[in-house]
């Protein structure tokens, strides 16, 4: 008897690179550490799961090093020949850039929750340690994934393993009601972008028949025309979820409250760590998956942009009319306000020839903005140890009782506005105008340019505040050694770009094509 021939299928059995997925498996391994650890150690020797989760996002971030020497790609299917490789991870450099962006963030994040659990401890304010390290380790591991996910499946796995611990976080406060309606609130907004999310991805693959990006781009290009309107719209419903988590306009209303009503170094890390996750998956779904659609998702980017650079600026300057209006709150509407400058590079890619340049340019402004924001939530943490409330009145005259730290932030506010001597902040708002005009885009750039003045008005404002005379003496402590670090580590870094700019460029070139 003749034997048949087996269907020419594609293999699922899938190979796995360990050093490849190193980094974010570090951080969940050291999570579950954490959690079991949590179970047998005294009261006492709690404080030992902090250092543990700086040691394990700093060994998940040195995991990064050994895959400088080149692209490596795990998960695969194993494909016929000729047929396109399909890869479910992939650690190049794009990838290595946000997740050594999402670990040090991460690491700066748990610094500055070290010195805040100890300050609250035996006080109604308590954090339950075990659960909070493991929480944040958990959503550093989804973070870490998320950029080097090249499949929608994974993807929004990556990004509801990055969310959940995230809604947890901000309502750990347990005895605190604006906690608690700040989570549910998150929670409740987060869930429903993300079935708007699923419902585009589910409309995607019903065109395409695959979930892995570099097959959606090919599958894309000769839609049948009946399933046009269905592509179109899977394309614009897929960024929603990922919009929600840069807090783009009109996605963006969780983003005040939530930030007050978290602990203060969770709202650092939502500041950062969430755009990154946000901007990472924007990038992907669009310039990897979606190019042939760039004529639907860029013109809705360009609009977005504008519309939160607006909204965000103009609500952080109308805080100014409020007294005693929180320094929190003002750099939630200042985050808002952000996340438009960096959707600017992201819808000059679908217009632009180079938009591996382009996407550079929001890599590097993340990476700026990550430094300088962080270090900001930095100072403020040493803030509130003595004025809870951490309005802006309670920074006035800072320079006369802590000199160095009221240096550092408005060094930081500076950067923030884009003024000398934060050149790394000039630099960084150069580069997005530059791609926003190369692109042709010169209505946005023009937008761009607008809000700028706006925000100098409020970071200048704030910087003066500083410098002011404080009524009566304020009463100075010891800064504890995490929270020094962490404000020394991001000034550090924000002296060091503004001497050498260009150094973050280089770095952030993504190598996506």
């Amino acid at each position: 008897m003749t034997a048949v021939a087996a269907p020419s299928v594609a293999s699922l059995v899938q190979s796995v690179d360990w050093l490849a997925i190193a980094p974010p498996t570090i951080a969940a391994v050291v999570a579950l550490v954490v959690l079991v650890a949590d179970l047998f150690l005294g009261e006492h020797r709690k404080a030992l799961l902090g250092w543990v989760s700086v040691a394990g996002l700093a060994a998940a971030a040195l995991a990064l090093l050994p895959l400088l020497d080149g692209d490596r790609s795990t998960f695969c299917l194993k494909t016929l020949k000729g047929e396109q490789a399909a890869c479910s991870y992939t650690a190049d450099h794009f990838t290595l850039v946000i997740q050594f962006l999402v670990l040090a963030g991460a690491l700066l994040t748990a610094l500055l929750s070290i010195t805040g659990i100890k300050d609250a401890k035996n006080t109604p304010r308590a954090l339950p340690e075990g659960e909070f390290w493991f929480l944040l380790l958990s959503s550093a591991a989804g973070a870490a994934l998320l950029p080097a996910s090249r499949d929608l499946a994974t993807l929004v796995v990556a990004l509801e393993v990055a969310s959940l611990p995230a809604f947890a976080l901000v309502g750990i406060k347990r005895d605190d009601r604006r906690s608690s309606e700040a989570a549910l609130k998150f929670f409740l907004s987060s869930v429903t972008a993300t079935a708007v999310t699923l419902l585009g991805v589910s409309f995607v693959y019903a065109t395409t028949g695959t979930l892995h990006l570099t097959r959606i781009a090919t599958a894309l290009t000769h839609v049948d025309g009946q399933f046009h309107t269905l592509a179109q719209a899977g394309v614009a419903l897929t960024l929603v979820g990922f919009a929600f988590k840069t807090a783009a306009v009109p996605f963006h209303f969780w983003v005040p409250d939530t930030y007050v009503g978290a602990p203060l170094p969770v709202a650092a890390y939502l500041s950062v760590i969430g755009k990154a996750v946000g901007f990472s998956g924007i990038i992907l779904v669009t310039v990897v998956a979606f190019p042939s659609y760039a004529d639907v998702w860029g013109p809705a980017l360009a609009a977005l942009a504008a519309l939160t650079m607006t909204v965000g600026n103009v609500a952080a300057l109308r805080q100014q009319a409020t007294r005693a209006y929180s320094a929190v709150r003002l750099l939630a509407w200042s985050s808002v306000g952000q996340a438009g400058y960096l959707l600017v590079p992201i819808a000059a890619a679908a217009y632009s020839k180079d938009a591996d340049k382009a996407i550079g340019s929001t890599v590097a402004y993340s990476l700026m903005y990550a430094a300088v924001n962080l270090g900001a939530f930095a100072v403020a943490a040493l803030v509130a140890r003595t004025k809870p409330l951490n309005r802006i009145s309670d920074y006035r005259g800072l320079y006369r009782s802590r000199p160095l730290a009221a240096l550092v932030l408005g060094f930081f506010l500076l950067c923030l506005a884009g003024l000398p001597p934060g050149i790394i902040g000039l630099f960084a708002k150069v580069t997005v105008f530059s791609a926003a005009v190369d692109a042709g885009l010169g209505w946005l750039a023009v937008v761009m340019a607008v809000n700028v003045v706006i925000a100098l008005y409020y970071y200048l404002q704030w910087t003066a505040t500083l410098f002011r005379s404080a009524e009566g003496e304020q009463a100075v402590q010891r800064i504890p050694a995490p929270l020094t670090a962490a404000i020394g580590l991001t000034a550090v870094i924000g002296v060091v770009l503004s001497g050498a700019p260009q150094m973050v460029l280089r770095f952030a070139s993504t190598g996506l094509f």
